[in-house]
């Protein structure tokens, strides 16, 4: 089934696009806030963000560099305040200076509680731990408390939603970096359902498969990438062996996928060496990049 288009309502509420910004969704019911660590004493006077919801602190590490998340949730007290209370506390909490802003949902009549928020943190941090684009920073596991049938169904309908609308403030955290794939022997094959096709580069020492994407290239989980380093390989590559050294193992089998900046800064972290991702990626038939991209351009 084709996906269908979605309007979205976006309101500068500063009158500035790194400013705060309220986001709806037509026929949902779903209210969404991006807004700045610096801009947080702003929303004092907004009510409904001092209703129940859930939010998410956005930042970096120190140490990595790489994009962090924390995710929580916050009921409604009696005095009158929820989430942005919560956001004040994390906010003088010398514990979590490393968010530069937070995302936060509730809804437009006030329906969430306790155990729709609780269901609502444990099933956005499970997506984002899975879709492993953020290093999740929640200590334990958030209960997902009993619901009834028809309540969790409702609450995945949100979930459904609050994806496309996460995507639309900036931040890829439920989106996988490749649509679902099989394997045989360890090595990704295409899906019949996928635009892109498979490409290969092989080696006396192994081979690996990737695929482009809107983002860059992704070396499939499984590939096998060259130990050493030659004094050739950009300096790029180096950091990107750096921060996924973790996700190599000893035989140099990857041990996850992985999204490089482009084909051949995916073809030069497989290699370890300078290389052209135009050459050295090649379908099952033997093509190349190259090849394949010439056929495209000259398409009537």
């Amino acid at each position: 089934m084709a996906l269908r288009g979605k309007s979205i309502n976006l309101f500068l509420m500063d009158g500035s696009a790194i400013g705060r910004v309220k986001c709806t969704l037509a026929n949902w019911t779903g209210v969404a806030y991006k807004i700045p660590r610096t801009e947080i004493e702003k929303c004092r006077e907004r009510d409904d963000l001092k209703q129940s919801g859930v939010y998410f602190l956005f930042g970096y590490s120190d140490l990595t560099g790489e994009n962090v998340v924390y995710i929580g949730q916050a009921g409604a007290r009696k005095n009158g305040e929820g989430i942005l209370n919560r956001l004040q506390e994390h906010k003088r909490n010398p514990d979590k200076d490393y968010w530069t802003e937070a995302v936060v949902f509730t809804t437009s009549n006030n329906s969430f509680g306790p155990t729709e928020i609780s269901f609502l943190e444990n099933r956005f941090c499970k997506i984002a731990t899975e879709s492993k684009r953020y290093i999740v920073k929640n200590g334990n596991d958030p209960t997902p408390g009993n619901l009834t049938e028809e309540k969790e169904s409702e609450l995945e309908e949100f979930i459904d939603y609050a994806k496309i609308v996460m995507g639309t403030l900036g931040h890829k955290i439920f989106e996988p970096i490749i649509s679902s794939i099989k394997t045989e022997n360890d090595i990704a094959v295409q899906m019949p359902q996928d635009s892109e096709p498979i490409f290969y580069f092989e080696r006396p020492t192994g081979k690996a498969s990737g695929r482009r994407t809107a983002e860059g290239f992704v070396v499939f989980k499984g590939s096998v990438v060259s130990l050493k380093l030659q004094h050739s390989c950009p300096e790029n590559v180096r950091r990107y062996r750096e921060q996924y050294a973790a996700e190599i193992d000893e035989n140099g089998v990857v041990l996850s996928d992985i999204l490089l900046s482009s084909p051949s800064a995916a073809a030069s972290f497989v290699g370890g060496s300078s290389l052209s991702g135009n050459l050295m990626w090649k379908t099952g038939e033997g093509k190349t990049l190259k090849e394949i991209e010439s056929m495209v351009l000259s398409f009537p």
